[in-house]
Parts: structure tokens; C-alpha cells; sequence
């Protein structure tokens, strides 16, 4: 029998909308850490989690390890969605990247923009900008990434828990900008349950050679009462310019400016000549490449039964530099003036709502709501010049209605809306300002026939954006729903396949923009007639456990009507090149994989193994490649963990990418190869890890192909990190 005081809560929750988890939007089972029992509360704030591969097993990782908690009405693990969870070790050893793309690089299926080295959004299968949400908790970062790929995600990595990746059709429930796929940050800013000490504190630290990166977060949790916990938390990091191997310029990039350089002088321009020399030959060092980060945060949540109601605040810093892309100089032309270095500065405070009612033994199990606010500003710098500031307010709220499991049944139904309000100040304000409003309704139905499990899927969309400074006012209904299959094979193991349906409104920057970006320098123009963006999907996948052996494998393809992409149009306009957003139907087609298994085990010693890789090709109807895709890449990996050590060797392979858009570079093969040896000293328990780190031990020159950066802007070059990560 429920309490009064559980009653008093269920009725408040009933007014705070709420965000549910992956789990229980997806279908899929809830991990949670250090949960004891669903009195916690915990399930109905933590996300899915696959099954992890062997190289990252090692028990208590997290807050107080992991056992597995499965979301009410929902009793299986991954039917539409494919998912990968960085956690523990794995996250501490790819932190040293810095941004969310890059940390996520090694995933399957994932890429990163790379734009510089204190921004990177994820590219998942090839998609990135308005095609991949970026989730904090399950609700969106709400600010201006998807705007422009110099665009920070208000989202600091090093205070993170868990990061998730979703890719395939059950993603689209999280609103038409996750056609691509999703990325999911899990932390407890909105403490998931009471802890059970008088304090539990978690803590990161690191150093590194290649950035001279300094950083150090923070958080503590305490109980206030028998059911009330608290949470602040907070972290800093600064680096400076990155060192990478050999020219900074691409071998393309040089040859241009050498050349423009000898006509220079042939002109009669020797010191015009020798200033284009000395950039095209600049070496070992990115100019203009540091980054300072702050973050701050405070929460606080209530439990009583299975019911729970929390509240957060969050304040999010950050300056980095956004390096010039070098060109050749018209002497003739007087009133040019020397440009100064772009930096951007960033500042984001947002406000978390999360609220949780149980609703008994009715045919509901739980209602569930979740709302964010976000006030976020970006502003770039031309030297000490204030050039052009971006600020967008918004919210996004979700109410959830989560069935009881009965006969095999099981599932939920909701709705969600989303306000934004953008505007760009400044003589480069290319996107005009904007409201954008959104209202959803979606639902999931899963169906246990074993060996057979059938699960549905369906999201209804309506997109209104208004710019009132061009009177234009643009509506988009958009429909999207999808249907999977799975069938056991063996326990622990299933074969599956998905059919999809995807629509996506485009966004206001596709629509209207039209000037020049200095941080990108491109012109960027809009096209106004463009229509939604749609997509069929098919995918077949493998999933699970052979013996001793996690292994996961999908194959892919989605035909686009309407694909809305940005290409060089060849022109220039003020200095910049022109760049057009243009549409036409396409053809999405990717495998991606990866197996993790124990190869020798003795007492006291194992050795594992790592085998990964993706492949996506894509192409415009008019047989021209789509721009910017990853090209092939396989990775591998040997872990021993030998008592309280873990050595690990991998190699990162990334193929040659010469299967271009029109006026795109090449970028050439790479492999890195990286050793790193944690040690946990307290013996019985993972509760502290020392990392040290030695990555791109080669010293090898690597450019990712989804960059527009990646001719100016190489990857790091050998890096040495140590790095310390505590919870107690």
C-alpha cells in the first residue's frame, strides 16, 4: 500500500514533465548503477546498456557496479536500436580526446567531425549536424551544435558516467533530428538514487604531453535524508596548441600555396611570397588550437517508493581557439586587412527537471516526465573584436506512459514538445533569428512470441519555424515508424532485421542562411524551397553471446528522398568559398561490427581480444558521392590483465578516402597505434584507477575525412597522458 507521503509526491510529479531513459522510451532494459531494487528509483533514470565486450568487464568500474535492472514492460535488450555504452575503464582511457566526437571515435559506426581540437561533434554511419541528436539524460543539449560544425555540444565528458550510442530506427522516438542515430551523456547531476554512505565522492585527473592538458572534475553525493539525496559536482581543463606530426597543412594544401607562392614571386611579391612559404612549411604545432573548459552543477532529488522527483542546475564554460584556414593573399588589394585568430567563447546555464509517479498495478505501470531549459550563448571573436554572437533559449519537455508487462505485452506511449528561440547578432550573422516549435506524439509496442519478439514503433511530428525578419513562416508534418523482428537462436544470442521509416523537417540554418561564417570560413546560403527529408531503411543484424565471446554485427542500407546535404558550389563571395545547401535523393549502404573475447585465462591472468570495424558508402542520385563520409576503418586490440594491472595494445586502421564530392580533397590511409597500463592498487576493488597512456606512439599524421577542417587541422600527434579516476 502506498504512503501519504508517496501520494504527495505522485501528485507534484504529475506537473513537472518528464524525460524518460532510453530504456524505457526504447524498449530496452535499464542499467543501473549500484542499484539495489526498483524502490531506488534508479531504473527509471538510467539508460540501456548492451551487454559489454570482454575488454571492458572488469567488475565495479562504475559508481558501485552494475547489475543489470530491466524497465517495467519491456524485457529485452536492443530489438530496434543497436547500442554501444562507454563506461568505466573504457571511458577513462578515451577522455584524453577531449570533445564528445572524438572520445566516441572507436565506437563502431562512429567518426567525428574533428573541426578543432576544442570542438568534435559524433558522426554515426556518415550523418552529423541536424541528423544526430546529442542528449544530456535523455533530453537534447539545447544549443546551437547542430548550427555549424564550430559549434562546441554544451556537454563536458570528463563528469560523465556513461556515454551512449544509439544508431537504427527505434532512435527516431527521440524526435526527426535523430534519423542518424543519437548520442546519450549519462550523469547524476539529478542524483538517481540515495547513496548509501555519508558521502560518496567521485573523481577525475589527468595530464598530457601532446596539448600540455591539464584537468580535474569532481563530484560528491549525499544523503540529506533517509530519502533525499544531493549532488554538486564541477571540473576544469586547459590546454594549449596541439602538437602533430610533420606539415600541419595537407599535402594537397601545401602544393597550392607553394605554388600561389612561386607566382607570387614571379609577380614581384617576394615578401607576400615568403609569408606564404613560411605557413605552407609550419610544422609541429597547430596555431590557435587551445581550449579552457568549466563546469559547474547542483542537484537534489526526493524518493518515496518507486515515485521520484529531482532538480538540477548546470553551468557550462568554454573558450577555444578556431585555427585559420591559410590561403594565398592579394597584394593588389589595399584594403585588405590582416585578420586576427578566431576564438569562440561559450556559456550555457540550464535548469533539469525529473519526476517519476507509480501508478500501481493498473495496465500503467509508471508515468514519467522530464523537462530541460537552456540558456546559451556563443560568441566569436576576431582578435579582441567581438564578431558574431549566437544565443538560443530553449525548452524541451516529455511525458511518458510506461504499460505493465501482461501476456508478452508490453510498452509505452507519450508525447513531447520543444521550443527554441535563436538569434545571430553581428555583420556575420548568416542564420536570421528564428523560433522553431515542435509537438510529438510516439509510442512503443514490444510483442515476446518466442522464440520471436516483434516490436513497433511510430512518431508523429509537427514542425512550425517562424523568422519574422524575412516574413517567413515554414510547417512541416512529419511521420516516422519502424518494425523489428528478432528471433533467438541460442539463449544470449539472436538474429534480427528492422524496416523503417524515417522524416525529418529541415532545419532553419538549411532553409535561410546566407552570409559569411568567419569560424568556418565558408559562405554558407539556404535554400528555401527545400522540402522533409524522408528515408526507407532496412537492417539486418547478430547480437550476443557465443561462449565466452560478446559479439555484435549489422548491415545496413536507407534510401533518401530529399537528402539535404551542404556542397562547395566553386564560387566565392567576401573572400569566403561559397558553400549551398542542396537536395536530392540518395543511397546510404554500411556494415559495422565488432566481437570482444577472452583468448587464454588463467588464475590470476587473462588475455582479450578486440575486433572492430565500419564501412559506409554513400551516394547522391545523380551518382556523385555524398560528401564528407568516413571512409573504411578497423580497429583492434589485446588486453592482459594480470592481478591489479590491465596492458593494452591497439591499432586504429583508417583507409584512404578518394571517393570524392565534387571539390573535395582526399585524405590519405593511417594507422595509430596505442599502449596504455592501468593500475587499480586497491586490491579487491576498481574503485581507483592510475592510467598511463601513450597514444599515436608512432607519431603518425592522420586527417578524418568527415572534417572540413582536416586539410588545415591533422589529428594529435604522439601524446603521453597519465591519468587518475577515484570513486569512494
Amino acid at each position: 500500500m502506498k504512503t501519504r507521503s508517496a501520494s504527495l509526491l505522485a501528485a507534484a510529479a504529475l506537473f513537472i514533465p518528464y524525460q524518460p531513459s532510453f530504456a524505457a522510451d526504447l524498449g530496452q532494459p535499464a542499467v543501473q548503477a549500484a542499484a539495489q531494487d526498483k524502490a531506488d528509483g534508479a531504473a527509471d533514470a538510467a539508460p540501456a546498456k548492451p551487454a559489454q565486450p570482454a575488454s571492458t568487464s572488469r567488475a565495479g568500474d562504475d559508481y558501485h557496479g552494475e547489475i543489470l535492472v530491466t524497465a517495467p514492460g519491456l524485457a529485452r535488450l536492443d530489438i530496434l536500436a543497436g547500442t554501444s555504452v562507454m563506461s568505466g575503464t573504457e571511458l577513462q582511457r578515451n577522455l584524453g580526446a577531449g570533445t564528445l566526437g572524438d572520445v566516441l571515435a572507436k565506437v563502431p559506426g562512429v567518426s567525428s567531425t574533428s573541426f578543432a581540437p576544442g570542438v568534435s561533434r559524433p558522426v554515426l554511419r556518415g550523418l552529423t549536424g541536424e541528423r544526430v541528436r546529442v542528449l544530456t539524460d535523455g533530453i537534447g543539449s539545447i544549443d546551437a551544435a547542430s548550427t555549424s560544425a564550430d559549434h562546441a555540444v554544451t556537454i563536458d565528458p570528463l563528469l560523465t558516467d556513461r556515454i551512449e550510442v544509439l544508431r537504427g530506427p527505434a532512435v527516431l522516438l527521440y524526435g526527426s533530428q535523430a534519423i542518424g542515430g543519437a548520442v546519450n551523456v549519462i550523469g547524476k547531476r539529478i542524483p538517481p538514487r540515495v547513496p548509501d554512505e555519508a558521502v560518496h565522492v567521485d573523481a577525475m585527473a589527468a595530464v598530457d604531453t601532446a596539448a600540455d592538458r591539464r584537468e580535474i572534475g569532481s563530484s560528491v553525493d549525499v544523503p540529506l535524508a533517509s530519502n533525499v539525496a544531493f549532488h554538486v559536482d564541477g571540473s576544469w581543463r586547459k590546454s594549449g596548441d596541439v602538437q602533430v606530426p610533420g606539415y600541419v597543412a595537407s599535402k594537397t594544401l601545401r602544393s597550392e600555396l607553394l605554388a600561389g607562392a612561386d607566382q607570387l614571386e614571379e609577380d614581384g611579391f617576394a615578401e607576400e611570397a615568403d609569408e606564404v612559404r613560411a605557413t605552407a612549411n609550419l610544422r609541429g604545432k597547430v596555431p590557435n588550437s587551445q581550449t579552457e573548459t568549466t563546469s559547474l552543477g547542483t542537484g537534489i532529488a526526493f524518493f518515496s517508493g518507486d515515485s521520484n522527483l529531482g532538480v538540477s542546475f548546470g553551468y557550462f564554460d568554454t573558450n577555444y581557439g578556431a585555427p585559420e584556414k591559410p590561403g594565398i593573399p592579394d597584394p593588389l588589394d589595399t584594403e585588405a586587412e590582416e585578420e586576427a585568430p578566431v576564438t569562440i567563447g561559450m556559456k550555457q546555464y540550464r535548469v533539469d527537471l525529473r519526476g517519476v509517479l507509480d501508478l500501481g498495478d493498473g495496465f500503467f505501470d509508471k508515468l514519467q516526465t522530464r523537462w530541460g531549459w537552456s540558456d546559451y550563448t556563443h560568441t566569436e571573436f576576431e582578435g579582441t573584436e567581438t564578431g558574431t554572437r549566437f544565443d538560443v533559449t530553449g525548452i524541451e519537455g516529455r511525458l511518458e506512459l510506461v504499460q505493465s508487462q501482461r501476456g508478452g505485452w508490453g510498452g509505452s506511449l507519450g508525447a513531447q514538445y520543444s521550443h527554441q528561440d535563436f538569434e545571430a547578432i553581428g555583420e556575420e550573422a548568416f542564420v536570421p533569428p528564428s523560433k522553431t516549435d515542435s509537438f510529438a506524439l510516439f509510442t512503443v509496442q514490444e510483442f515476446d512470441l518466442a522464440p520471436f519478439e516483434l516490436e513497433a514503433g511510430g512518431r508523429y511530428e509537427r514542425t512550425d519555424i517562424d523568422v519574422a525578419s524575412l516574413n517567413e513562416t515554414r510547417g512541416f508534418d512529419t511521420f516516422s515508424g519502424a518494425l523489428g523482428l528478432s528471433y533467438n537462436i541460442t539463449p544470449g544470442l539472436r538474429i534480427g532485421i528492422n524496416g523503417s521509416r524515417a522524416e525529418r523537417a529541415p532545419s532553419v540554418q538549411e532553409l535561410f542562411a546566407d552570409g559569411p561564417h568567419v569560424a568556418t570560413q565558408q559562405y554558407e546560403v539556404g535554400n528555401v524551397d527545400l522540402t522533409k527529408e524522408g528515408a526507407w531503411g532496412l537492417e539486418g543484424y547478430v547480437r550476443g553471446n557465443v561462449g565466452g565471446a560478446t559479439l555484435s554485427f549489422s548491415v545496413y542500407q536507407n534510401w533518401f528522398d530529399g537528402f539535404i546535404f551542404l556542397s562547395e558550389a566553386g564560387t566565392e563571395e567576401d573572400g569566403l568559398p561559397v558553400y549551398e545547401f542542396l537536395q536530392q535523393d540518395a543511397k546510404h549502404f554500411g556494415l559495422e561490427g565488432e566481437i570482444s573475447a577472452p583468448l587464454y585465462q588463467t588464475d590470476g591472468f587473462k588475455l582479450l581480444a578486440d575486433l572492430r570495424g565500419d564501412y559506409v558508402r554513400a551516394t547522391l542520385a545523380d551518382g556523385s558521392p555524398v560528401p564528407r563520409i568516413p571512409p573504411l576503418s578497423l580497429k583492434g586490440a589485446l588486453e592482459a590483465q594480470v592481478g591489479a594491472f590491465d596492458a593494452r595494445a591497439e591499432v586504429e586502421w583508417y583507409d584512404k578516402q578518394d571517393r570524392l564530392a565534387p571539390l573535395e580533397t582526399p585524405t590519405d590511409s593511417f594507422a595509430f597505434t596505442n599502449l596504455s597500463l592501468a593500475w587499480h592498487p586497491l586490491t579487491g576493488s576498481d574503485n581507483l584507477t592510475l592510467m598511463l597512456q601513450a597514444d599515436n606512439i608512432f607519431d603518425v599524421e592522420g586527417r578524418r575525412h568527415a572534417s572540413f577542417t582536416k586539410d588545415f587541422i591533422p589529428l594529435t600527434g604522439r601524446n603521453f597522458r597519465l591519468s587518475m579516476k577515484a570513486s569512494f
